[in-house]
């Protein structure tokens, strides 16, 4: 709605006042998707740069969706890292091993209030806490459980 058409409403009474206005909704930024196509790029100069005599080629998610229809797998990591591969005659494994990146510290690195001196506290505590670190799997009574927090102190947060 352009300006003139602001007061126009406003003298046929369809707007009383601002905040019967609603501005029209903006499109999201494309910010992300621009910083992801520039590391791609960087990335992929550092890798070669790095290592001279490996050859290191970029690909596209429309080349593995056709390489795996043709070879009719479904979509899935492990049937789209065969097809990225480039070696169609292999044949898969039957066995994937999946990684799953966890956390080390929280996320949060200070607390909100400050301590004497106007200091902020610290939120982080060590990555191994008597021998134990996150998700690491342990026996308690009887059960096998998972460390999901952790204490200075020496206690922990476990999950079955």
């Amino acid at each position: 709605m352009c300006h003139n058409e602001y007061h126009d409403k406003i003298k046929s009474g369809q707007i009383k006042g601002p905040e019967d206005f609603k501005p029209p909704k903006r499109a999201k930024p494309y910010r992300d998707a621009a910083f992801m196509g520039i590391m791609r790029w960087t990335l992929l100069e550092r890798l070669k740069a790095a290592n001279p005599d490996l050859e290191v080629v970029n690909t596209y998610g429309y080349l593995t969706k056709n390489k795996r229809i043709e070879l009719n797998l479904a979509k899935e990591h492990s049937n789209d890292a065969h097809c990225i591969a480039g070696n169609l005659n292999a044949k898969p494994l039957k066995l994937c091993l999946y990684l799953k990146k966890i956390r080390r510290h929280n996320r949060q690195i200070h607390q909100f209030n400050f301590i004497k001196g106007h200091k902020r506290k610290s939120n982080q505590t060590d990555h191994m806490v008597g021998g134990f670190c996150l998700f690491d799997k342990v026996k308690f009574e009887g059960q096998d459980c998972l460390i999901t927090g952790r204490r200075k102190s020496g206690s922990f947060v476990l999950k079955t």
